[in-house]
């Protein structure tokens, strides 16, 4: 038995999104994301609805190998989200994101924790997902949300 004391970064951000959490919320989905991230395709995505809900896993290409993503806690009601995310040889990944409504729309709460593997791909990775990258990720997420949820359509251009 190999015990370690994890190699780990987690970050949170805010993001301050136009519209109420009723809205937002079906967007975050790996189905519906397509609707808000030009060039989002998912490999696969395993749902008995069709969209986001508890136990949909859904696949990504994520370098070498595809990571797997699993919905844990889906709750529209409380406007909260939480999934995993395996990319096998390098990284294990919690997702979480609390919507919470605000006078002008409603306030998006995302946390990624990352841990890497044990292995070099899982270190590097660990290492490089620092504060500045995440909140330059989280500042990107949340003009092309806005964007959609302004415009009905994606915003063009690569991903920051």
């Amino acid at each position: 038995m190999n015990i370690q004391p994890p190699v780990r970064a987690s970050h949170s951000y805010v993001q301050h999104l136009v519209a109420e959490p009723e809205r937002v919320f079906p967007l975050l989905c790996p189905v519906r994301e397509a609707d808000w991230i030009q060039g989002w395709d998912p490999l696969q995505v395993v749902s008995a609805s069709g969209v986001a809900e508890r136990d949909c896993v859904f696949v990504t290409g994520a370098g070498p190998e595809d990571a797997i993503w699993y919905i844990t806690r889906h709750e529209a009601a409380t406007g909260f989200v939480e999934m995993l995310k395996i990319a096998p040889g390098s990284t294990a990944c919690r997702l979480s994101i609390q919507l919470q409504a605000t006078v002008d729309g409603c306030d998006a709460i995302v946390t990624y924790m990352h841990t890497s593997l044990g292995t070099p791909a899982g270190d590097v990775f660990v290492a490089g997902f620092t504060a500045e990258f995440y909140a330059q990720f989280m500042r990107d997420w949340e003009a092309r949300l806005n964007h959609y949820l302004v415009h009905g359509m994606a915003l063009s251009g690569e991903r920051g």
